[in-house]
């Protein structure tokens, strides 16, 4: 009998997409869950007056634990394919640096502030947007497969 399981051998940027949309999946799932967010019988559908804090640090709202669970849905879906996995860390990561830059420029306490954003969001922001367009134009560079260990 032929066997029809066939070994795939990922490159490095698909793990790191894999990795990077667990992550996001994972903070999506705890921005709703009392005790790792506090206050979340305040939380906000969107905009500033969300009084909820992820990890008692980052402002989060239900629009923005959504984006959270939409980039981790992602993140687990385009890791198949090397050249999916690079599109979405370096594209991610242009969204991250352009929502740090939101973040930076808007009044925090107006109505656009209506992710929302706070401090520690934004150089969060900042640092995942130069973290996954960097690694992603980084380990994107060579798309062979990772060789295994045995």
């Amino acid at each position: 009998m032929a066997s029809t399981h066939t070994n795939t051998h990922r490159s490095l940027v698909q793990y790191v997409a894999l990795a990077v949309g667990a992550v996001f999946l994972l903070v999506g799932v705890l921005g709703f869950i009392p005790g790792i967010t506090s206050n979340t019988e305040h939380l906000g559908m969107a905009g500033h007056h969300s009084g909820s804090m992820l990890l008692g640090i980052f402002q989060v709202s239900v629009l923005h634990n959504v984006v959270h669970l939409l980039f981790g849905v992602l993140g687990v879906t385009l890791w198949r394919s090397a050249a999916t996995a690079k599109t979405f860390l370096v594209v991610g990561g242009i969204v991250y640096l352009i929502l740090g830059f939101y973040g930076v420029f808007i009044d925090q306490a107006s109505a656009a502030n209506f992710v929302p954003v706070n401090t520690a969001d934004n150089v969060l922001h900042f640092a995942l947007g130069v973290g996954m367009a960097g690694l992603g134009l980084a380990l994107g560079r060579n798309l062979t497969p990772a060789r295994r260990i045995a």
